[in-house]
């Protein structure tokens, strides 16, 4: 079937994170408008906060970044997954 450009693109939910694209936000107090460069920047599709003592998870997706904060609301770790 030929190519016809943005359906070449995977949907939404299967776009692949890319964790080192953020890692410059390590630091930085937690906002919407943090969240919202960490997704652009890593390409993710979902974001997951985790706050200090939070469980979490341990499922793997690779379209979700996820935002490790410390008790202060800055950002401490960043990864995908």
């Amino acid at each position: 079937v030929p190519s016809t450009g943005a359906s070449d693109r995977p949907p939404e939910s299967l776009r692949e994170c890319k964790g080192n694209g953020a890692q410059s936000l390590i630091g930085q107090v937690a906002t919407a408008e943090l969240a919202q460069r960490a997704i652009t920047a890593t390409g993710a599709s979902r974001l997951r906060w985790i706050q200090p003592g939070m469980a979490v998870t341990m499922d793997y997706r690779i379209d979700r970044l996820n935002i490790y904060l410390d008790g202060s609301n800055r950002v401490e770790k960043i990864s995908c997954g």
